[in-house]
């Protein structure tokens, strides 16, 4: 029998199947994004001076920020504008060492990176101070500081082969097959080796720290905590994540609401410093998951799944404690492998970027072996040395080379 023209059941089909699409995108969104890089935000929080307590504040304190920022944005714009945690930035973090003045300070120079997000929202004239840094040393700068990390995986081969080894296995096969899921899976084994671990060592699991708490740190203020975290923080934050993120929803042809997710991501980060957080941004990466053809045809649509995002974003954040706690349990040096294969992916693209135009390679090469070389001088860490070491390098060879 034909369908009647009153018969509305097939649109009613049709609507359900268009508006889970998004849902399901925002959720994998969610839990590729805080999955695939949370191991990395743990090892930057804890060598800059944070304890487990505070480690598991400050993971707290992005994803709620970024999540309730992701809610507002995707929600006021009505477009699929996505939030994360700094990943780069945490991986700044996790080569930069104890400052002088210990947490307190590194709190403090989270704070200031907080004011210069917030500023280049305001003040146009800074945003384009920023886009002077020369991409390639900018990149440059990040795949140095991400060398010790992604050298971690094969330096705890080494020392614990049969811990490591399967971890590095199963991201190796994910790679082939759904390299989205890589990290997550890799993940998973690692806690699988843990849950391992614990119970063959019997250690115990205190209760008290599965739940999840804000611990606050009053900020401190010091020069060498400014210009070795704070600067570089929001320097490779601002080229790493906010412009890649830009671009990558400017792909599926749409433009990001600059000037409120500056002042969105900038005040979050202000708001979540004395908490841990160490700086939340435009995602990059996993945007691409809620503003592409996996959220659904409906373009106008897909704003849903960035709201979905924002919500599974906070529905993590109870985790957050439990996962620091279950981290900490683990045996030396298998967080920073799951880390560094969470960044592999990063450093290949930074190296490419890096090294992609003839004429910056010498510079890009110094300001890449100055960081990784963790040069610390005056108090101040490698990647500012690096990004100077880089431009001035640059600004030399540049009269030479217009010469020949």
């Amino acid at each position: 029998m034909p369908a009647s023209p009153l018969d509305t059941r097939q649109p009613r089909e049709s609507h359900s199947l268009q508006l889970s699409r998004p849902l399901v995108a925002g959720i994998v969104t969610a839990l590729v994004g805080f999955t695939s890089s949370f191991a990395v935000v743990l090892a930057g929080l804890k060598a800059v001076g944070a304890s487990q307590e505070q480690a598991a504040s400050g993971l707290l304190a992005l994803t709620l920020t970024f999540g309730v920022g992701v809610l507002w944005l995707s929600w006021r714009s009505r477009l699929p504008v996505t939030l994360a945690w700094s990943t780069p930035g945490a991986a700044l973090l996790a080569s930069a060492g104890v400052p002088d003045g210990g947490w307190p300070a590194a709190v403090g120079a989270f704070l200031i990176a907080g004011v210069l997000i917030v500023l280049t929202g305001l003040v146009p004239p800074l945003g384009r101070l920023m886009e002077m840094i020369p991409t390639a040393l900018a990149q440059a700068m990040l795949a140095g500081v991400l060398l010790s990390l992604c050298l971690a995986p094969f330096k705890a081969l080494g020392t614990a082969p049969l811990l490591v080894a399967p971890v590095i296995l199963s991201w190796l096969i994910m790679m082939k097959f759904a390299p989205r899921w890589s990290v997550p899976a890799a993940l998973i084994v690692a806690l699988g080796v843990i849950g391992i671990y614990i119970v063959a060592n019997g250690a115990a699991i205190p209760a008290n720290r599965l739940l999840p708490e804000l611990h606050w740190t009053t900020p401190s203020f010091t020069f060498g905590a400014a210009s070795g975290i704070a600067l570089p923080l929001f320097v490779v934050t601002m080229a790493s994540q906010n412009i890649p993120g830009t671009a990558v929803l400017k792909s599926f042809g749409y433009t990001v609401p600059w000037r409120p997710s500056m002042l969105v991501t900038g005040a979050g980060t202000v708001l979540g410093a004395p908490f841990g957080g160490h700086a939340i941004n435009l995602a990059a990466l996993s945007a691409a998951l809620a503003a592409g053809d996996e959220a659904g045809e409906d373009r106008s649509r897909r704003w849903i799944a960035a709201f979905t995002s924002g919500l599974a974003y906070l529905v993590l954040a109870a985790f957050s404690a439990a996962l620091v706690t279950v981290v900490a349990a683990a045996p030396p040096g298998l967080l920073e492998a799951v880390a560094g294969l969470a960044l592999l992916g990063t450093m290949a693209s930074a190296i490419a970027s890096a090294l992609a135009v003839a004429e910056e390679r010498i510079g890009a090469s110094v300001t890449f072996l100055v960081a990784a070389s963790g040069l610390s001088f005056g108090g101040i860490g490698a990647a500012f040395w690096a990004l100077a070491a880089g431009i001035l390098v640059r600004q030399v060879l540049k009269p030479r080379e217009s010469l020949n």
